[in-house]
């Protein structure tokens, strides 16, 4: 089963984001991503990969995304 998407998806304010095309974007991202991460966990487990180990490595990548607001460190 997909998860499903935020309810809201809060901007740095806090204020939800309305504009209905973003709010698309957003819902086909994410569930883009979703399966994404799925099949990548599916894959390494069924190969041997300890699946708490997985969980933590697909953790680690979303840990290290740099944001696009700030510039990269060097």
């Amino acid at each position: 089963m997909m998860p499903a998407p935020p309810s809201i998806w809060p901007q740095a304010d806090g204020t939800p984001v309305a504009c209905r095309e973003k709010l698309k974007v957003l819902a086909e991202n994410h569930a883009e991503l979703a399966q994404v991460l799925r099949d990548a966990f599916e894959d390494a487990v069924l190969m041997g990969v300890d699946e708490h180990a997985m969980r933590r490595i697909l953790a680690g990548l979303v840990e290290g995304l740099e944001s696009p607001k700030r510039p990269a460190s060097p």
